[in-house]
């Protein structure tokens, strides 16, 4: 059984720890931050007000009780009970907690994809190098965009060889709870050529050539990624639907169903009863699957909250060679209900 602790508790924070709490092969030994964010209160009134609370360093713990929590121990104190952090926390933060924590105490350690890219070896994806990450002590999980990309392209490359790829992103402004965040009446460009996920998609996969080219939007629901492939080998939508259908972790929806925009497909979230309706897959709109000659089209769906949350636990059993990669994907699947 493997001692986890998730140190930072905020969107993909408190996500993962209740995913690890799920897995009957993972102990979720505490929880870790600084301050008594809002967040923070609500998972320790429910799903998590079992598990110890833990500062994340010596000063968090005056702040955490000041604001009404009670703090069972300090990180750096209990980490020789520690196998492997899931560290949730702000970009540079991360970076000090791995030099100055996990690393002099031999700690393994998860970073999420708002990570330096150097903060660990290997850039991990569950479905395209889940092998890469075995017996590995530093890993990072790379973000929602291109976990999406990943995924789906791992898929055409492993039945079709994926030649060339050229993604453009229209990307959320916001989570639904960051509201000082923007934009708020414009269409924002990334001015760089490829935007940063196209060399984040080739830390996972270097052998894809990709272009990736972003703009930001006024919602907060999900990111669309307009996606378009050149393929070495033959390949019909009816392939492509299968290649896609094979996977647990792609979902094809439908528009004529009525399943037309991410509003929509976030409803069927809801209805469908997912925790915090979530939706940890990505939705591929069937009807956009295009194939013409050597190139494939299509249209998907990214929850940009959620879906990087089974690929973090797989990441763990990967680091301590717990299963193979298809045994840990149904290990993690069916403990989320997916």
């Amino acid at each position: 059984m493997v001692n986890v602790v998730v140190n930072g508790i905020g969107t993909i924070g408190k996500r993962v720890a209740e995913a690890v709490k799920k897995q009957e092969d993972m102990n979720l030994y505490g929880i870790a931050d600084v301050a008594p964010n809002p967040e923070l209160r609500t998972v320790k009134e429910n799903f998590l007000k079992d598990t110890r609370l833990l500062a994340s360093n010596k000063d968090g713990v005056e702040n955490l009780e000041k604001g009404g929590l009670n703090v069972d121990g300090v990180l750096e104190e209990e980490i020789d009970d520690i196998d492997v952090v899931v560290d949730a926390t702000p970009s540079g933060i991360d970076m000090n907690n791995k030099e100055n924590l996990y690393e002099p105490n031999g700690v393994k350690a998860i970073f999420q994809g708002g990570s330096s890219a150097d903060i660990a070896d290997v850039s991990f994806n569950a479905d395209s190098n889940f092998e890469d990450a075995v017996n590995e002590d530093f890993v990072r999980v790379v973000s929602c965009n291109t976990t999406s990309l990943c995924r789906t392209l791992y898929e055409i490359d492993d039945s079709f060889g994926v030649k060339k790829a050229t993604v453009n992103l229209v990307r959320r402004g916001g989570d639904p709870k960051e509201d000082g965040r923007g934009p708020i009446n414009s269409i924002v460009p990334v001015t760089d050529v490829p935007s940063h996920h196209g060399p984040d998609v080739q830390a996972v996969m270097p052998h894809i050539d990709i272009k990736t080219l972003a703009v930001k939007v006024p919602t907060t629901l999900a990111h669309v990624h307009m996606v378009s492939l050149t393929v070495e080998d033959e390949a019909t939508e009816e392939d492509v639907i299968r290649a896609f259908d094979n996977t647990s972790r792609i979902k094809l929806v439908s528009a004529d169903d009525g399943f037309s925009s991410t509003a929509k497909v976030s409803e069927k979230m809801r209805d469908m009863h997912r925790d915090r309706n979530d939706m940890n897959e990505v939705a591929v709109w069937e009807e956009t699957i295009t194939v013409e000659g050597d190139t494939i089209y299509w249209i998907h769906m990214t929850h940009q909250e959620s879906i990087v949350i089974p690929d973090s636990v797989d990441a763990i059993r990967a680091m301590f060679d717990m299963e193979k990669k298809e045994e840990s994907i149904r290990k993690t699947n069916e403990a989320l209900g997916l």
